[in-house]
């Protein structure tokens, strides 16, 4: 089946039992033996055996092209638990300089903390990464793209190439892209990983994490131990309602991406407005876009207003329809000044405003803005 077709109908998801073409909910937390105390369906706990994460990982997988999924509790959870299971006291990680803050911050804590280097790179340059391979002692390499909050593009395959040769594992953060747009494990990365509460989910409803692999390797088995040792799991709500969200995935990050595609054009016509929108032919990385990323270039947007953090802030005020908060990837449209949240040492401009586009018409977005910033 396409992929469209496969999010809407999902992988066994209908109740042999009843009839439902929805999947039932299952809220137990402890499963019965039988007269031998052997278990039933292989179920002893919830932690890592509750069949309602089932449905969810096995569409996940399928849609990224993976042999297997695993939720977490957040998209934290899952990168972190990915990381460490990579990695032991000596070891070397590559990560990107521009990628979600709270990354930088748990690297540079688990670097002082447990013996591990950490080296940031820009990694949209590949002789950067290159540089910062060291042969027998790095162990992975992790980044984001596109890239939050500036969104830079990475070349996957050319990452893969440079970290494979010496022995590293790649992990693509693609939350920002979705399979909708980027399937890295087809461009050789050996994981990709999700904030499901984005766009996977999208409705600002659900905190949940994902990781899919592209085989059963002793990496992947290291991360699934973590992950029923340490109880990073979610709920069994969170996990079905995820898998309600996955259902209108295609159609929602599609709209969203020719809405962000138009709001991006109208935009950058605007005087003493910057546009950072990897689609636009002006991003330095559209060619990689281009080739890597397909069905458009994503719902995520930022726009510099000039005049430097004042200006910015004062343009959040004048909004009426963008909604001043943090995350994205909800039917709603969010607008987020990174340099507040982020605080003293973050790198992100301090004009800069970060744009998640939702489902409202693409001119009452684009008026608000404009009004906000002519003013």
């Amino acid at each position: 089946m396409h992929p469209e077709t496969l999010a809407v109908r999902g992988i066994d998801v209908n109740d042999p039992t009843t009839g439902a073409i929805i999947p039932p909910i299952q809220l137990a937390t402890t499963y019965e033996r039988d007269a031998d105390y052997n278990l039933l369906a292989n179920r002893d706990y919830t932690r890592d055996k509750n069949p309602t994460y089932g449905h969810a990982e096995r569409l996940l997988a399928a849609l990224e092209g993976g042999h297997e999924a695993q939720l977490f509790a957040s998209g934290m959870a899952a990168a972190t638990t990915t990381i460490r299971a990579a990695i032991r006291s000596g070891d070397h990680v590559v990560a990107p300089k521009v990628s979600y803050f709270a990354i930088r911050a748990w690297l540079t804590h688990m670097s002082e903390r447990f013996g591990v280097n950490v080296t940031f790179v820009d990694t949209t340059s590949l002789d950067e990464v290159s540089a910062a391979m060291r042969p027998g002692q790095t162990k992975i390499v992790w980044f984001e793209t596109p890239a939050n909050p500036t969104w830079d593009v990475t070349d996957i395959a050319g990452v893969v190439d440079i970290a494979h040769r010496v022995g590293a594992a790649v992990c693509v953060d693609s939350t920002a892209a979705t399979p909708v747009h980027t399937r890295p494990l087809a461009l050789g990365a050996d994981l990709v990983m999700h904030s499901a509460t984005k766009y996977l989910n999208g409705h600002s409803d659900v905190l949940a994490g994902a990781i899919v692999t592209q085989t059963d390797s002793p990496l992947w088995q290291a991360i699934r131990a973590l992950r029923r040792e340490e109880g990073a799991v979610l709920g069994a709500m969170e996990a079905w309602l995820l898998l309600r969200g996955m259902r209108t995935l295609f159609p929602r990050v599609q709209r969203s991406s020719a809405t962000a595609m138009t709001l991006a054009h109208r935009l950058a016509e605007l005087p003493g407005v910057t546009v950072r929108y990897p689609g636009l032919p002006s991003h330095p990385h559209h060619a990689v876009a281009a080739r890597q990323m397909t069905n458009g270039f994503g719902g995520m947007l930022s726009i510099q207003t000039g005049g430097g953090a004042e200006r910015a802030l004062a343009t959040i005020k004048k909004l009426r329809l963008w909604i001043p908060a943090t995350s994205l990837g909800g039917v709603e449209s969010l607008v987020e000044h990174r340099a507040s949240v982020e605080g003293p040492n973050t790198p992100t401009p301090p004009d800069l405003l970060r744009l998640s586009v939702g489902l409202e018409h693409p001119d009452d977005l684009f008026d608000d803005l404009k009004e906000a910033l002519n003013d």
